[in-house]
């Protein structure tokens, strides 16, 4: 595994909305069947085959790093989670359907990672006023995904879909809704799976392709072996 190159894709939202259920899902192809709180930071990797199909086809891997959910106030918390946002190449937003608040919080947690506001403490969008200016100038790949999609009422789900399609203007990304207990969400072929290989091959063009690349730097050693999930906690 050591021979392939990578990337870093960071997994953020807040507590209890899939996080860990959704990269397991990614990662392994199975369903989580007893999911719990992430404490710091848990890694998985899942394989990309960049270009799929084409000439310049190349296999790499995509890190994704679960960071633990807590958007407390405490400076502590947030000094020790920004360890886990150095040499970012991608950024996953992940959002609870059935919570608004969870997909208001979004942005708070783009606006930390993104190093615009080390210490964010409010939700920045207050009855739909956002400056989408914060993040014009952004080059850092971003991934809008819903969860929990199956418990939204048919009733409910235009205005919900209406409400994620201004998230993803805003971000200037596409989005993803599905359940993470149902793999045939990403099933081959379907529009998710093709979204989530655009993702991954921006990802991967941003951090190879480009002229002045960010270089990507792992500066604990017990990420060196990354055939398990490595969890690395706050002390």
């Amino acid at each position: 595994m050591a021979s392939l190159d990578r990337v870093k894709v960071l997994v953020l939202g807040d507590s209890g909305v899939g996080k860990s259920s959704l990269v397991h899902l990614l990662c392994q192809n199975q369903v989580l069947g007893n999911p719990s709180w992430t404490v710091g930071c848990s890694v998985d990797v899942r394989v990309q085959d960049y270009k799929e199909g084409t000439p310049e086809e190349k296999t790499y891997y995509i890190e994704l790093w679960d960071v633990g959910g807590s958007l407390g106030s405490a400076s502590s918390i947030k000094s020790t989670r920004a360890v886990f946002y150095n040499s970012v190449n991608g950024i996953m937003l992940v959002h609870d359907l059935t919570n608004k608040k969870s997909s208001q919080n979004l942005y708070r947690w783009s606006l930390e990672a993104l190093s615009k506001d080390s210490s964010p403490t409010r939700v920045i969008v207050s009855n739909g006023d956002y400056d989408r200016e914060q993040f014009a100038e952004n080059s850092v790949p971003l991934l809008l995904i819903g969860t929990k999609f199956d418990q939204i009422a048919e009733t409910k789900r235009t205005e919900v879909l209406t409400r994620t399609a201004f998230l993803s203007e805003d971000f200037n990304a596409e989005e993803i809704n599905l359940d993470c207990t149902n793999p045939r969400y990403l099933a081959a072929g379907t529009s998710n799976a093709v979204k989530l290989s655009r993702f991954f091959d921006k990802v991967i063009e941003k951090r190879y392709f480009t002229r002045d690349p960010s270089p990507v730097s792992f500066s604990s050693p017990v990420l060196a072996d990354m055939n398990s999930v490595v969890t690395l906690l706050f002390f």
